[in-house]
């Protein structure tokens, strides 16, 4: 029996990020710094985004400096469409291509109530904070780096929330918000392929300054998930990373918590 062969319009992919060039927006501190850092250390160039965090976007670049690739913080509002050009174009004139966007900049702001059911607390200004950030941003961005992305056979990785798949979260705005990122990664793969390939992942509590001095909430987050570890940010972004690499997976969502959602 004949062997199949491979289409010579379709070249074996690159299963290597060594060289590659990529973006992360909220790069500055947590699953973004990590996802930042894992990038640098496979060889890839990363510009990554901070809007308030310019002392630790400082930082990422440091810990970035005498690995095998190289980070480059950039000042950028996702919510501003010339910021985002700026932050495309930086990104291309490093390695003259853009082969990974990762959609990690979000917005979480407190609320004064503790529970969902407050609608009152959820104000205009709020949702449109939300979802100026989590959902318009991640379009945006990905709109402004779909050409350079189509080029180079690139993919989108964007990060949800289990918030989005179970309503619950730090607030409901960003529940619905990570749920509306989770349909535009479904909507991104459609009309991006296929030369561009769009996942996202869904991570659940994950270990980051944000919990600091909330233990009695990480200890209720520990006993109802599968796993006594938590989820660290370099969990997921080796998950990130993996996902860049998959040339056969696309419009999926890939739950990373500890088995939470079980």
């Amino acid at each position: 029996m004949p062997q199949p062969t491979s289409s010579p319009t379709s070249p074996t992919p690159e299963r290597t990020l060594h060289g590659k060039s990529a973006i992360v927006t909220g790069g500055a501190t947590g699953i973004g710094r990590a996802t930042v850092l894992r990038l640098v250390d496979a060889g890839a160039h990363v510009v990554f985004s901070y809007s308030r965090s310019a002392r630790e976007a400082e930082e990422t670049e440091s810990l970035a400096r005498g690995r095998a690739g190289s980070a480059r913080a950039i000042r950028a509002d996702v919510r501003a469409p010339t910021a985002i050009a700026a932050m495309v174009n930086q990104a291309v004139h490093t390695q003259g291509r853009l082969d990974l966007l990762v959609n990690n900049a979000a917005v979480s702001p407190p609320v004064p109530a503790q529970s969902l059911g407050d609608l009152d607390a959820f104000t205009d200004e709020l949702w449109d904070t939300v979802l100026a950030v989590n959902v318009r941003g991640a379009f945006a961005c990905a709109r402004a780096a779909a050409p350079h992305l189509r080029a180079a056979r690139g993919a989108v990785v964007n990060v949800g929330s289990i918030a989005g798949l179970t309503g619950e979260g730090s607030s409901l705005p960003y529940a619905v918000s990570k749920a509306a990122l989770h349909g535009l990664s479904k909507s991104l793969s459609r009309a991006l392929a296929p030369e561009v390939r769009v996942s996202c992942v869904v991570p659940g509590f994950v270990r980051t300054r944000w919990w600091d001095g909330r233990e009695d909430v990480v200890e209720k987050v520990r006993r109802r998930s599968l796993l006594d570890e938590p989820t660290r940010p370099e969990d997921v972004a080796e998950l990130i990373c993996n996902l860049a690499l998959q040339h056969g997976l696309t419009g999926q969502l890939i739950t990373i918590d500890g088995g939470q959602t079980v």
